[in-house]
């Protein structure tokens, strides 16, 4: 009996070695309130779109006090349960960050770096930007993944240097958790830098520019290299980083590696921090986790 069974089990095993495993992707959470807008174009099979931003229905209406409070119905407060403040040894120096989610072995780790004025609160506030920040803080602690909002007092080598030292911390413990960073405005400058850097880059599950700067060297960089996917998302007017020059930087990225894994979402008529109100977390996670290598 155990010859007869043999040649089946070798056949089983070869047969779930050849399957690719499903790739991981995140729960629904409040998809309803939070999906786009209408699209009012597209180009480049898709990976191009311009959502139709109105500020009287997406923040007046979306927020009790515009742009301080948003309706109780786009915010479960429940998972702050799951949300620490902490501080992280580095060799760069000490770096407080929030941490909401499972800190041990998460599959999934998704970092908020915030820009110039801002500071690690602003990534875990609930009730600002249109609620989306609790969205990626339920996102992750529904899915088993860890978020992380640090200070950031230093956009060059150091800073970086402290955001490395963070991810490595974190990544030890789950080492096949794809780690996802999101930088709003100049919080660009540190994932740029961290794109370059060869031993982060193959834990990178992508890269989330939210009305964030361009970066012409990324074409040279290790995360390039490996394909990471990238999404840019950009409001139209805005006046801190023109949108002409993220659109160029987006064509330059086409041109130089045709099928590059990147998108572009325009927000028409949106301005420097309507991304991080509007994108969405789960579309754009789901995406990348499903592209990437």
């Amino acid at each position: 009996m155990r010859r007869r069974l043999l040649p089946t089990l070798l056949c089983l095993v070869s047969i779930l070695l050849a399957t690719p495993v499903a790739a991981l992707q995140l729960a629904p959470f409040k998809d309803r309130l939070f999906t786009y807008p209408q699209t009012l174009e597209t180009r480049d099979n898709g990976a191009y779109r311009v959502i139709d931003y109105r500020e009287l229905r997406d923040i007046n209406q979306r927020d009790a006090v515009p742009e301080r409070q948003v309706r109780g119905r786009y915010v479960s407060t429940d998972i702050r349960r799951l949300q620490q403040d902490l501080a992280a040894d580095t060799k760069a120096g000490p770096l407080r960050h929030f941490a909401v989610g499972r800190p041990a072995h998460p599959r999934i780790i998704t970092i908020y770096l915030h820009g110039q004025g801002g500071n690690r609160h602003q990534g875990v506030n609930d009730f600002t930007f249109g609620g989306n920040f609790n969205r990626i803080k339920n996102l992750m602690g529904r899915n088993g993944g860890l978020y992380l909002s640090p200070d950031v007092s230093d956009f060059g080598d150091k800073g970086a240097a402290k955001v490395a030292a963070l991810i490595s911390h974190y990544a030890a413990r789950s080492p096949e958790a794809p780690v996802f960073l999101a930088c709003g405005s100049m919080g660009g400058a540190l994932c740029w830098r961290l794109a370059r850097d060869p031993a982060l880059a193959p834990r990178l599950g992508g890269l989330l520019l939210l009305g964030s700067m361009w970066d012409d060297d990324f074409i040279e960089s290790e995360a390039f290299r490996r394909r990471v996917p990238l999404l840019i998302a950009h409001g139209s007017r805005d006046t801190v980083f023109p949108i002409e020059r993220q659109e160029a930087f987006y064509r330059a990225i086409g041109a130089a590696a045709p099928g590059y894994p990147v998108r572009f979402v325009r927000f028409e008529t949106g301005t420097h921090g309507t991304p991080i109100r509007m994108t969405d977390w789960r579309e754009t996670l789901n995406w990348m986790l499903s592209v990437r290598r």
